[in-house]
């Protein structure tokens, strides 16, 4: 797979580069909380600062539904990268049109300008070719470095690239080559999914169904297959726009062959209570929060025989303390197989923060920036954001 990336510009010095980066961070008080998206940035910053380049960073923040909303402003982030880099970032409160152009051509070699959030305007979610052109009317060469986002048709990962030369930043190209890993896996080739709704991962269940040697299912998701086999899952939590799907697919042979679910589980009965049920104790009034003791023991097992693993989606309701135990095991067995030379590739916000909690990231070969992207990418779905940056 050739990436098309700014390596291959031998001269950025005096140029204008749109640097589009994924700068969607937690905002508390009005401050970044979370700088993990802001530290990744990092190294494609220095890069065109030491090239001399004239850059202009543009992001979206949250869900401001194409309207402008203090709440979601850029400003907090502005300051929190200024703090990283140790340099002065002009900001724009306008987006596109005369002013923020000027404020462009009239910036110096290696100076910074830092645009409001892209989702202030509606052009951008809705893809607007009017809006793709007047954010390329900002520079002269397009950077894509914003792998969390581009698996969406939007103006600042899509359309923008008609009218601007673009290439791959520093970012992207690890996460396509890393995650590229997965596409001639070392066997065994293990994955574990979990999560809430198959909907989302229905084309990546089916491309592994035919590379992976062993699928282990928890979450809502493994609920919805267990009642697609005709299990008794009571009041949990299942996908049903998904349950004709899975009936079909769940009856495949070379499927019954890989797939593993759980056999036990952490259940809150009708009482409040809870308990430890096997499936076939599982009634009508029980709702299924977490995998149990046993299933914890049996995906360990086959995690310990895998060479290449992927990780997607936690195992329970991981947000709740007492139903956390599923998936935090099962994170300890991937990154200690990891650190057997297994090659371990994670990706999703839980699965993530799982990995933080056991202070085993370091372990781990790559953990991607985007939940979304990975799934797509592992699934060989259309990427908009990579069109014509990869072959």
């Amino acid at each position: 797979m050739k990436i098309k990336s700014i390596r291959q510009i031998k001269s950025l010095k005096g140029k204008r580069v749109f640097l589009r980066l994924d700068l969607n961070v937690h905002i508390r008080r009005n401050e970044v909380v979370e700088m993990h998206k802001l530290r990744m940035a990092l190294p494609i910053i220095d890069y065109l600062l030491k090239k001399e380049a004239r850059i202009i960073i543009a992001s979206h923040l949250g869900r401001p539904k194409g309207k402008k909303d203090d709440k979601y402003s850029m400003e907090p982030v502005v300051r929190a990268l200024e703090n990283l880099l140790k340099t002065k970032i002009k900001f724009s409160k306008q987006i596109i049109g005369k002013a923020v152009i000027k404020k462009s051509k009239t910036l110096k070699n290696k100076e910074i300008m830092i645009l409001e959030n892209l989702r202030f305007e509606s052009g951008e979610k809705d893809n607007s070719v009017d809006f793709a052109k007047s954010l390329s009317d900002l520079a002269d060469i397009y950077i894509n470095d914003a792998f969390a986002v581009s698996h969406r048709a939007q103006s600042s990962v899509d359309k923008i690239k008609k009218y601007l030369p673009s290439y791959a930043g520093f970012l992207l190209e690890k996460e396509i080559n890393n995650l590229s890993l997965a596409f001639k896996p070392k066997k065994p080739f293990l994955a574990v999914i979990g999560g809430a709704k198959i909907s989302t991962k229905v084309k990546l269940l089916e491309n592994l169904s035919k590379s992976a040697n062993k699928i282990l299912i928890g979450g809502a998701l493994a609920n919805t297959l267990l009642l697609a086999k005709g299990n008794e899952v009571g009041k949990s939590l299942v996908d049903k726009d998904s349950l004709s799907w899975s009936k079909k697919f769940i009856k495949q042979k070379e499927v019954k062959e890989k797939i593993l679910l759980p056999s036990d589980f952490l259940v809150e009965n009708s009482k409040k209570e809870v308990v430890m049920k096997k499936i076939k104790d599982v009634n009508k009034t029980d709702k299924i929060y977490d995998i149990g003791p046993d299933t914890i023991l049996e995906f360990s097992r086959e995690i310990k025989k895998a060479q290449t693993l992927i990780w997607n989606g936690p195992l329970g309701m991981f947000e709740k303390k007492k139903f956390k135990q599923g998936t935090m095991s099962i994170a300890r067995s991937l990154a200690l197989q990891s650190k057997k030379e297994a090659v371990c590739i994670v990706g999703g916000g839980e699965t993530v923060e799982a990995l933080s909690a056991l202070d085993y990231k370091e372990y781990i070969n790559w953990i991607s920036t985007g939940g979304g992207a990975m799934l797509s990418f592992l699934a060989k779905e259309d990427m908009p954001g990579l069109k014509g940056l990869i072959k």
